[in-house]
């Protein structure tokens, strides 16, 4: 509601009429009240005009003159009894406002239309609020310096007090739109907008456009950035620093829940990255601002991608930190994951820490608060007493599967065939083969086998070579209708491979192909090796060639072969069957030819039968050619090879492997450097042999001690003529006297060599000039 505005009156006389309706209904009552005394002055007029005196025509004449100037006098009485109207106008609607708040039915008036009470109409509220807000936010938002200007312009009048000009938006300052929630709120002072026109909270909605425009993140982009997130963290060095690691993490874009957080660990896992997964848990729990809501099952998908990773001793430590909080403390999920990743590793101890753990309360005492009485104890149910089952075929303890049975008759349990068949295994593991087939009766009588107790049967049964009654035992399964898994089928074929039955362990890959996930060649390689096994390579290169037919060999059939071959005495074979795999390769379904890489293990099974059989130029091909596929020199392995090689004759195989650890900026060992400064000196070539021993590694200087020179020129005392030590002598010290440093190895060996000229252990004939021996030993000491 706007306030009354008081101008002089020419603004009077240039206001509009229709400038406001309110205004326009008040000047007609204020016309009919100027209508009504004039005529009661005219009655009085009227009456007593024969009275008139000069003072009453002074009066009138008086009062209508100077209808510019006198008129003023007045009119300032009735203007201020207008303001005190609209004062009072102006308390009565604040208390029926009030009223209204309170709910008083006081704020109602008759109604000429109905004749009944009825409530006026506020305009003040609601929707006509939200309109008038609406105009009044336009003025708002216009600049300062405008409203600013209007404000200070006013009119002084008589009494010379200057009155401004007091409109509706002086109202609106206190009374400002919150350009957020839209509601009326309290302001305060105008300030400057340059102030703060780079902030964004006093920014007005059109400006905005990079807050409201922005479109809201999509579940398929969300799962983009935490796959890429993923595989960021999974390339990256597992030492990287921690403000690196940090980096990369706030730098997906990504808001940490426990949903994102789940997502990167579960593909984190399928990378087999769990360094990186438990590295993201040490961070979270670093982190204040990340607040978990479960926790639990953040640890639960850790323990899982640990299990996966055959990683217990992590899993079991993760798993004791679980145990420190009420929000992560294990549920029967998490007590599932741990007890399968500790049986198939194995732990019995830990894993009946863990079963302690279920059954017993929780050893620190935690705040309840709204749970109550809180009781997390577990009893161990059927997946956990398999998990421990499953350790003690690891362990070959048969007396926990005794336990294991005994707990569950306690309970009331009946053991399923799955449980059975865990028993079997056990039984099994620990070679007690009549137990397997007692438990076998037993289970038959209270449940049908399942694929596992029939497995369990197949290979006790190879064992006790009991051939004929594994055939009819897998018979027997198929005519009751249970379908074999691939593992028991592979475990068939090879039972009947090593018992020389290739044909019918063949017939058995159709149905292995039916059920099973891994490839083909993974089949023919495991009947490959019964075979071998089993004593017969003829049956073995049988399978080979029919392995042919069907898909090409990898590097692992091509070693087991090689090595089969080496093994009962077929040289030529296996030297053919690796020059296949390097130039002719096999054929492919597809008609392509499919060549197999040699790796480490094919040159050593080569350069081991070339030595046995001492092959020495087919070693040679093979040394020169694994140095070529990129393989490096072993020590432990290719230095006795070398040496006898050299001693045979194939001295060119010592330069090689010279120049190869040469190119490798590695230090020859010291039987290869003596080996090889013997070699030159029998040559003649005096500075290639100095040079051999001049860079030694520091570590050897006891190889090269006085005494093992002379135990070195004592072995090999018929390789040298009789010139050989004064010449090696003088280039020697020729050689130190030019350097500024001492070399141990040189002085170990001039020291040798006086020993040598004093004993004469050298050849019979042989005597070294004392006097060239002291000439060119004087440089040396000098």
């Amino acid at each position: 509601m706007g306030s009354v505005k008081l101008r002089s009156n020419k603004d009077k006389a240039s206001r509009p009429k229709e400038e406001n309706l309110k205004h326009n209904v008040r000047s007609k009552d204020v016309r009919r009240r100027h209508s009504s005394e004039a005529d009661e002055e005219n009655l009085k007029w009227g009456e007593s005009g024969r009275h008139l005196d000069k003072r009453n025509v002074s009066k009138v004449a008086k009062l209508y003159e100077n209808a510019n100037g006198s008129m003023e006098q007045s009119k300032r009485p009735r203007v201020r009894g207008y303001k005190d109207e609209y004062d009072s106008r102006q308390r009565n609607m604040d208390e029926k406002e009030k009223m209204k708040i309170r709910g008083d039915p006081r704020d109602a008036k008759w109604s000429k239309y109905t004749g009944r009470l009825e409530h006026e109409l506020d305009f003040n509220s609601d929707k006509s609020v939200m309109a008038r807000n609406a105009k009044e936010s336009l003025r708002d938002y216009k600049s300062t310096g405008q409203d600013f200007e209007r404000r200070k312009s006013g009119v002084r009048s008589e009494d010379g007090h200057e009155r401004y000009r007091i409109s509706a938006e002086k109202a609106t300052n206190y009374r400002s739109v919150s350009p957020r929630s839209g509601n009326s709120t309290k302001g305060g002072r105008d300030f400057p907008r340059k102030d703060y026109d780079d902030r964004a909270a006093f920014k007005n909605f059109d400006e905005c456009n990079d807050i409201m425009d922005k479109p809201r993140v999509s579940q398929m982009q969300m799962e983009e950035r935490i796959q890429k997130l993923a595989k960021s963290l999974n390339g990256a060095n597992i030492d990287i620093p921690e403000w690196m690691f940090s980096k990369m993490m706030r730098s997906a874009q990504i808001i940490f829940t426990d949903h994102s957080i789940l997502r990167v660990i579960q593909i984190l896992g399928k990378f087999g990255n769990w360094r990186r997964a438990l590295q993201i848990i040490e961070w979270l729990q670093m982190r204040e601002r990340f607040k978990s809501h479960k926790l639990r099952y953040i640890y639960t998908t850790a323990l899982d991608v640990l299990g996966k990773a055959r990683r217990p001793v992590e899993a079991f430590n993760l798993f004791q930190v679980m145990l420190q909080q009420l929000s992560s403390y294990p549920d029967l999920v998490a007590y599932h994951s741990i007890a399968i990743t500790l049986g198939q590793a194995g732990h019995i101890k830990e894993l009946f820490d863990v079963i302690d753990t279920m059954r017993s309360p929780p050893k620190k005492k935690f705040k309840t608060g709204t749970l109550g009485k809180w009781d997390p104890r577990l009893e161990p149910d059927v997946t956990v007493y398999n998990a421990v089952l499953n350790a003690c075929a690891q362990r070959k303890q048969w007396e926990g599967a005794f336990w294991v049975l005994e707990q569950l008759k306690k309970q009331g349990v009946q053991p399923a065939p799955t449980t059975y068949g865990l028993v079997m295994e056990v039984m099994f593991a620990c070679g007690k083969y009549n137990l397997v087939h007692e438990f076998f009766k037993k289970m038959q009588k209270s449940s049908i086998p399942n694929a596992l107790t029939y497995r369990v049967i197949v290979n006790t049964l190879w064992r006790e070579e009991k051939i004929d009654e594994a055939v009819q035992t897998v018979r027997d399964m198929e005519r009751r209708g249970i379908v074999g898994s691939a593992a028991l089928y592979y475990d068939f074929a090879r039972c009947l491979c090593s018992g020389g039955r290739c044909q019918e362990a063949l017939m058995q890959i159709e149905k292995i192909c039916k059920v099973a996930n891994r490839p083909l060649v993974v089949t023919y390689t495991g009947l490959i090796q019964a075979c071998l096994d089993a004593g017969s390579i003829e049956n073995g290169a049988y399978v080979f060639k029919q392995m042919e037919n069907f898909c090409s060999p990898n590097l692992v059939t091509c070693n087991i072969m090689l090595k089969g071959y080496l093994d009962h005495g077929m040289y030529e074979e296996a030297k053919m069957l690796f020059q296949k795999m390097l130039e002719d390769g096999f054929n492919s379904k597809s008609g392509y030819e499919i060549r197999v890489t040699p790796d480490i293990y094919t040159f050593h099974t080569l350069l081991e039968a070339c030595i046995t059989d001492q092959r020495w130029d087919d070693f040679e091909s093979f040394y020169k050619r694994m140095l070529q596929s990129g393989y490096n020199f072993n020590i432990k392995r290719h230095l006795r090879m070398i040496l006898d090689a050299c001693r045979a004759g194939k001295d060119e195989l010592l330069d090689i492997t010279w120049v190869h650890l040469t190119e490798a900026d590695r230090i020859p060992p010291p039987a290869l450097i003596k080996e090889r400064f013997c070699k030159k000196l029998e040559e003649g070539n005096y500075h290639v042999a100095i040079s051999c021993i001049a860079k030694t590694n520091p570590n050897d200087l006891q190889a090269f001690s006085k005494t093992a020179w002379l135990n070195l020129f004592k072995e090999n005392a018929e390789r040298f003529h009789k010139d050989t030590l004064v010449q090696l002598v003088r280039e020697v010290s020729i050689l130190t006297a030019k350097s500024d440093e001492a070399n141990p190895v040189f002085e170990n060996l001039m020291m040798c060599c006086r020993e040598l000229d004093r004993t004469s252990v050298m050849t019979g004939d042989f005597k070294p000039n004392e006097s060239v021996y002291t000439v060119q030993t004087e440089p040396a000491y000098s």
